[in-house]
């Protein structure tokens, strides 16, 4: 199993690895941290790089989309995990997660 991270790539949050209990409060850490960081007026979380996720990895965009909306921000998602996709689905929430 790799590591997980979020990082910031040519204006972007980049979500990669697995995203699970284990992951999920150093990466919101961190991912809090970045969205401040990005200029503009939109945050966009590329989710390409995720291996696996649980409601871990939606807990994570719920709370970047938070973090985006209290700077003045939106959020979107790229390339949502087809798992992640059916959890927010499960969850009744998808609409939140606007996508990129």
């Amino acid at each position: 199993m790799s590591l997980a991270s979020v990082s910031l790539a040519n204006g972007e949050l980049c979500l990669a690895g697995v995203l699970d209990y284990r992951t999920g409060a150093h990466l919101r850490e961190q991912g809090k941290a970045l969205v401040a960081q990005v200029a503009g007026n939109e945050v966009v979380v590329d989710c390409s790089a995720v291996e696996k996720a649980s409601s871990v990895g939606v807990s994570l965009l719920l709370a970047f989309s938070r973090d985006a909306r209290a700077a003045g921000k939106a959020l979107k998602v790229r390339a949502m995990p087809q798992e992640l996709c059916q959890i927010a689905d499960v969850c009744g929430i998808s609409a939140l997660l606007e996508r990129a």
